[in-house]
């Protein structure tokens, strides 16, 4: 009865019957992954925010396969304000509801049946789900370690074949925090087009770089044909507020073609509401009020990590640029998983093992700097005491 695409194995795995069972005998769970701003802790403006969609204009029918241009206006003056990104027109955005959505558009508009997509390894699980729907494989290519990490170009060149169609680059990476600087992103450009690949950039993250400076976008990226893809759920904080975008950029004649060929697949959705365009101008203004408190917050944390792996030997931290998220390297004395049901059995205490993002090896933990202070400080204390126990 049901599609080949969607047979996933459904049953859930050790580590998520153990958080089912303890949930159930009603322990209380420090939780070391938070990754929902709006149960973090943090300040929002709620008068603001919810008055924004009591627009009026929202009764009328305005179905404009792109989104309507006051939103795309909002979302382009956003990116004016962005390292090289001036220069982002209302015209080379496409408005969606989710960034996954928008990674589904690409996906059918570049990729037949089988067809093969180069993705970085360590990542983010979505992928996978995103890539069955479309009948579209993944191929992972790694990013090194050595002082911060890199893109592993030779793999990328033994990775491809005829029918790679694109390359995946996180910007910064979730969930390493690494950011790709500019030999890399030229290299990516040639790599590109030597093999007529498309790129397809995920910059959720880009706005939360650690030591405060600005990072480049790609969204006028002009080496090749690339798809920028970002939303209110990382940029203001908003994940509710179901607004994501895609910037076109790239050679004018591939990027005219394939304005044409989106503008028929978002014709066949018109996905996106009414309200929340018209609110898109004041739920991006909110970026300027929290962006700096969860700023505050990661760096905050990131220190009080430092502080604590100091007092110890065994467990470091992995070079990270940006993002929400920090990468520990803990001893190798079992499987990722089964440290992570012994952190919850005896500290109570919730992480991501490191086989959820697909880490070669055991040997590391996945920590959110979002959560908030207080407990951030004890969960790392329980952590480390059970790790060096």
């Amino acid at each position: 009865m049901f599609s080949q695409r969607t047979d996933w194995k459904l049953t859930p795995n050790h580590f998520t019957e153990v958080q089912r069972e303890l949930s159930a005998a009603g322990r209380e769970i420090l939780d070391l992954t938070v990754s929902n701003p709006t149960r973090a802790g943090l300040p929002y403006d709620v008068e603001t925010i919810v008055g924004a969609l009591a627009n009026p204009r929202a009764m009328d029918y305005d179905p404009q396969p792109f989104g309507l241009r006051s939103a795309r206006e909002a979302v382009a003056a956003y990116y004016g304000e962005q390292k090289e990104g001036r220069g982002v027109e209302p015209e080379d955005l496409l408005l969606t509801t989710s960034t996954s959505e928008g990674y589904s558009y690409v996906l059918g508009l570049l990729c037949n049946p089988d067809d093969e997509i180069l993705v970085p390894k360590p990542g983010y699980p979505l992928f996978e789900f995103l890539a069955d729907l479309e009948d579209v494989k993944l191929v992972p290519y790694p990013l090194l370690y050595d002082h911060g990490w890199q893109i592993d170009f030779p793999s990328l060149e033994r990775a491809v074949n005829p029918r790679t169609r694109a390359v995946v680059i996180v910007h910064p990476n979730n969930p390493t925090g690494s950011y790709v600087d500019a030999a890399e992103r030229d290299d990516l450009n040639v790599f590109c087009r030597k093999h007529h690949l498309a790129l397809m950039v995920d910059e959720v993250f880009l706005d939360y770089a650690h030591d405060g400076a600005p990072r480049s976008t790609f969204a006028r990226n002009q080496g090749t044909l690339t798809f920028t893809l970002s939303g209110l759920s990382k940029v203001s904080g908003l994940p509710q507020m179901k607004l994501a975008w895609l910037a076109v950029s790239g050679p004018p004649g591939q990027v005219a073609t394939t304005r044409a060929r989106l503008e028929i697949v978002a014709d066949t959705y018109l996905s996106m509401n009414a309200p929340i365009q018209l609110a898109a101008s004041v739920l991006l203004d909110q970026r300027k009020s929290l962006q700096p408190l969860l700023r505050d917050r990661l760096r905050l944390n990131l220190s009080q990590l430092d502080h604590e792996l100091e007092q110890q030997k065994t467990c470091q931290r992995m070079q990270t640029e940006g993002g929400w998220y920090a990468v520990l390297r803990v001893p190798v004395t079992r499987s990722d998983e089964e440290l992570a049901v012994e952190l919850l059995r005896k500290g109570s205490l919730l992480v991501h093992p490191g086989h959820f993002y697909d880490f070669p090896t055991d040997g590391y933990l996945v920590v959110s700097l979002m959560t908030p202070p207080p407990q951030f400080q004890e969960g790392i204390a329980r952590m480390l005491d059970l790790v060096n126990g």
